[in-house]
C-alpha cells in the first residue's frame, strides 16, 4: 500500500478488543464460526441483519448468517454495511472521509459508484469521526474478507433517521445479486437472562413479520432494521430467523445480557 493509500484509510480501531489482531488467530476463529454454524441452503440471501459485539460473545450468531453466503459468495462483489452510532451520534446516515477501510485481513475499498449514488441526498452527510472508533461496522469487515473474494463497501453508520430515509437510501443501491446488504445490530441491552429472551423473542417475531416499529430498547440498531424492514416489505423478501441468543449463553453471567440475533431476507 502507497503513503496516499494510508492517508485515505481507515485503521482498525477494535482490532485486539473486539476480536483477534493476529492474523492467524482471527482467520481459525472466523472459519469456527463459519463452518460450526454452517446452514447452506444454495439460495442467496439478499440482506442479512448480524449482531456486532465481540466475537466471543457474538461471533457464532453471526457466523449463522454469513455462512449462508458461502455457496454463492463468487457472486457478491458489493456490500452496502449500515450500523449505529455509540459514540458520535448524527441524526444522518453517514459515510466516513476514508476510501479504505482497514483490518488485520487487509485493507477493503469504498465503493465509489455507490457513494455517488447517494451522496447528494440531503439525509446523508460526511463524517469521519463518527466513523472513526464505531465498532459495529468494523466487526463485520473479517467475516466479509474471509467469505468474499473481492468486493467493495459502502458503509453507513446510521443515526436517528426515519425508516423512510433510510429506504430511499437503500433503494439506491439495491442492485442485484452482485449486492449484499448488511445491517450490523445487537437485540436487548442489559436485561436479566429471562426477561431478554421474552424481549428478543417478540422483537424477533417483528422482524420476520416485516414490522418497522423496532424501539431503541429492542435493538440498537433499529433504525438500520427498520430501514432494511420498510424496503423488504416493499419488494416482497421474506424473512427468517437463522439464530437467536444473548451474552448469557457465552459468558456465563446472566444477570446482565446483551440480546443477538441473525436474520436472513430472500426474494
Amino acid at each position: 500500500m502507497t503513503s496516499e493509500e494510508e492517508h485515505r484509510m481507515r485503521p482498525a480501531a477494535v482490532a485486539g478488543l473486539f476480536y483477534p489482531d493476529d492474523t492467524g488467530q482471527l482467520c481459525h476463529q472466523l472459519d469456527n464460526f463459519l463452518h460450526a454454524n454452517s446452514q447452506p441452503t444454495g439460495d442467496c440471501p439478499k440482506a442479512l441483519i448480524v449482531p456486532h459485539a465481540g466475537y466471543v460473545y457474538s461471533g457464532a450468531i453471526a457466523g449463522s448468517a454469513y455462512s449462508l453466503l458461502q455457496p454463492v459468495a463468487e457472486q457478491i462483489t458489493k456490500v452496502v454495511l449500515l450500523g449505529p452510532c455509540h459514540y458520535v451520534p448524527v441524526n444522518y446516515l453517514a459515510l466516513p472521509e476514508a476510501e479504505y477501510f482497514q483490518t488485520p485481513l487487509g485493507h477493503v475499498e469504498l465503493d465509489r459508484d455507490l457513494i455517488w449514488k447517494i451522496e447528494s441526498l440531503p439525509q446523508v452527510i460526511r463524517s469521519a469521526e463518527t466513523h472513526a472508533r464505531e465498532h459495529a461496522l468494523e466487526v463485520q469487515l473479517p467475516f466479509l474478507q474471509r467469505l468474499l473474494r473481492n468486493f467493495t463497501l459502502l458503509p453507513l453508520v446510521v443515526g436517528q433517521v426515519s425508516p423512510e430515509q433510510v429506504c430511499e437510501v437503500l433503494v439506491c443501491v439495491w442492485g442485484g445479486p452482485e449486492t449484499l446488504i448488511l445491517v450490523s445490530s445487537d437485540l436487548s441491552h442489559y436485561l436479566d437472562y429471562e426477561t431478554a429472551l421474552k424481549v428478543d423473542k417478540s422483537t424477533s417475531r417483528s422482524i420476520v413479520q416485516l414490522d418497522d416499529h423496532i424501539r431503541p430498547e429492542q435493538a440498537c440498531g433499529c433504525y438500520s432494521v427498520n430501514g432494511l424492514l420498510r424496503v423488504a416489505r416493499q419488494k416482497n423478501l421474506s424473512s427468517r430467523c437463522i439464530d437467536l441468543g444473548n451474552s448469557g449463553d457465552t459468558s456465563g453471567d446472566r444477570d446482565r445480557v446483551v440480546g443477538y440475533g441473525a436474520y436472513a431476507f430472500y426474494y
